[in-house]
């Protein structure tokens, strides 16, 4: 007979789902929407969804066209229609249920770092919706994020892998360029996960903005001056807020070839719902006595 489940240090945590009536996450996505931005944000929620069961995840334009790619305003109504009716089913079914009260969502932007005039806009769209909603902080700096720039960047060819797959290349860049859009805020906050990335590749890694003219060639011949030789781009961005162009002509302009953007490499999707468990004070639950040896 299989003996009965005893409590105790070895006990594994019980699964985290989310709670009963929570905000709705919604993930607010800027730059031009269309086919490719769409299917980026999808994977995202999909992997914050596979995190937390039971999460609700939203899609929100911040230049949306309320029709195949809803805006932020729209989403958040939405949302606070379906909160009100699910209440006052409830009411009519004889459910003495208490009425919804806090935020309806909490909006995570889908930015690895800050960018004034983006955010600006994210804040005035909430305050447009006249809908309770808890903005959140952007996604970045974060050693996840300085993971995702390694694999992007052996993914092209230009960085080596982790030690776990043994793997070299012969045209390693020697200098990384952490491109970012958003003004010197951005470049300041590149330059954190820049710090993780250079730990992680052992060469150094100096942040840039794509958006202030001659900033990325000033940066490459300041790498090549201090001995950096073969150097590559590495942009900051997750992709719906790059324009289009503008990557390859900054790696054009520094002489050297670019890895992908983030995208949705599966580190986005937790960080997202990291933001939003850390806004609603959800904490994962945790073994407890000692850890198993």
């Amino acid at each position: 007979m299989p003996r009965p489940r005893q409590p105790g240090r070895h006990r594994r945590p019980e699964p985290l789902a989310a709670p009963e009536g929570a905000p709705a996450l919604l993930l607010a996505v800027p730059g031009a929407p269309g086919t490719a931005t769409r299917s980026l944000a999808d994977e995202v929620v999909s992997i914050a969804r596979s995190e937390l069961p039971g999460l609700d995840a939203r899609i929100g334009y911040l230049d949306g066209d309320d029709s195949e790619f809803p805006t932020l305003q729209s989403v958040l109504t939405r949302a606070a229609e379906e909160r009100t009716a699910r209440y006052e089913q409830a009411r009519a079914a004889g459910v003495d249920a208490p009425r919804p009260e806090g935020p309806v969502a909490v909006v995570v932007p889908l930015l690895a770092g800050p960018d004034s005039a983006l955010l600006r806009r994210l804040r005035q769209a909430v305050m447009d919706s006249k809908i309770a909603a808890e903005l959140t902080d952007v996604l970045g700096p974060h050693p996840l994020l300085a993971e995702a720039l390694h694999v992007r960047l052996s993914e092209a060819g230009l960085a080596r892998a982790d030690r776990a797959r043994l793997f070299t290349v012969a045209t390693a860049a020697d200098g990384i360029i952490l491109a970012s859009v958003g003004g010197d805020e951005a470049v300041q906050a590149a330059g954190i996960t820049g710090m993780l990335l250079a730990a992680r590749l052992a060469v150094p890694v100096m942040a840039a903005a794509l958006d202030q003219e001659g900033a990325i060639a000033a940066t490459a011949e300041q790498l090549r001056t201090s001995g950096s030789q073969h150097l590559a781009l590495a942009p900051y961005l997750i992709g719906p807020e790059l324009d289009d162009g503008l990557l390859d002509a900054a790696a054009k302009e520094a002489g050297c070839s670019a890895a992908d953007a983030l995208g949705a490499y599966p580190a986005i999707g937790k960080l997202a719902l990291s933001k939003y468990m850390t806004a609603l004070g959800i904490t994962p639950q945790q073994s407890t006595g000692a850890p198993v040896r």
